[in-house]
């Protein structure tokens, strides 16, 4: 079965994950912008990475037959220096006309501070201005809940982004309606430790539908599988589940979503 994964952050994977994802029919990636590791100090540093993501990242992984998408902003991690993020926001229109990217994101919420939501609206407001899709990384662990409500309602006020337009990623069992019910796409993260394991996305796949949900490894510093989609269309045939219903959740929904950008080329497998 062909997959996409959506978001994926290869920057931190080597080669050869590369090569094992092509190998279980990964066809596609779509990398957001995040975090290096540690807080960068210029927008100069920025720079690089846009480069990096738009320039080689999608030619590493043509080396092994993936098709490479990407996302920019500055990560909320990174937000508590407004002055440096506000930076970095100026420079983002530079580079969307770049082939393969897809839209502003990651951002969102880390630990659900004012300045935070300060530069989570600024990157909005450029969303707005550009006409781009919009992907979204919601908190860990306790203050899940309380930052997905935050930018929930930070989105519903205004009117200018269709919610069909925004995908709130790294949702849970007590977050996903938050996202559904809001007309929003919602992504869930497959971790080892955190977030959801395939048999929790399973279930959740099985209460709240297959409509506007889509699976992820994430793959980023810590511990994470780059071959947790594949994990989950296991364990979803494990269940029971048709093929048709499986391949909806982990290709036909990225490809739904990531069609609604102009720059979205995508060549089918044979």
């Amino acid at each position: 079965m062909y997959y996409i994964d959506p978001h994926v952050h290869m920057v931190s994977r080597v080669t050869d994950d590369y090569e094992r994802m092509a190998r279980m029919n990964c066809v596609a990636v779509s990398e957001p912008a995040f975090w290096a590791g540690f807080d960068r100090g210029s927008v100069d540093g920025f720079r690089d990475y846009f480069e990096h993501l738009t320039g080689f990242e999608p030619k590493r992984a043509s080396w092994s037959g993936i098709q490479h998408y990407t996302w920019l902003c500055i990560n909320a991690k990174e937000a508590e220096n407004v002055e440096l993020a506000r930076e970095v926001i100026s420079i983002i229109p530079e580079y969307l006309n770049r082939p393969g990217v897809l839209g502003i994101g990651e951002i969102g919420l880390n630990k659900n501070t004012l300045n935070e939501s300060t530069i989570f609206r600024e990157h909005l407001d450029l969303a707005a201005k550009t006409n781009e899709l919009v992907l979204i990384h919601t908190p860990h662990l306790q203050d899940k809940y309380k930052g997905t409500r935050m930018i929930v309602d930070m989105l519903t006020e205004r009117n200018d982004i269709p919610p069909e337009r925004v995908c709130i990623d790294h949702v849970e069992e007590h977050t996903v309606r938050l996202a559904k019910d809001g007309g929003f796409w919602c992504g869930m993260t497959l971790y080892p430790t955190t977030k959801c394991t395939p048999a929790r996305a399973a279930d959740i796949i099985e209460r709240y539908g297959d409509e506007r949900i889509m699976v992820n490894s994430a793959g980023d510093w810590g511990p994470s599988n780059p071959l947790a989609v594949p994990d989950f269309i296991q364990e979803m045939r494990r269940r029971g589940h048709s093929e048709e219903k499986i391949s909806k959740v982990v290709y036909e929904n990225p490809l739904e979503f990531f069609r609604q950008c102009s720059r979205f080329e995508f060549t089918p497998p044979e």
